[in-house]
């Protein structure tokens, strides 16, 4: 599981600076798109037994 478990903390990590980017930019609609995937990344790591600390 540890790479699977990196592979998803990684990919939060890069949507959650994605987000940050998209909203100083004030794009709402992609800002909407990466807190949706944070969302979902976050189920599939609950789903999985993953501790997220974010």
């Amino acid at each position: 599981m540890g790479e699977f478990t990196t592979t998803i903390e990684h990919r939060l990590d890069q949507a959650y600076k994605n987000l940050q980017e998209a909203r100083s930019t004030g794009d709402e609609y992609l800002a909407d798109t990466f807190t949706a995937e944070i969302e979902d990344l976050r189920r599939l790591a609950t789903d999985n037994g993953i501790l997220i600390q974010r």
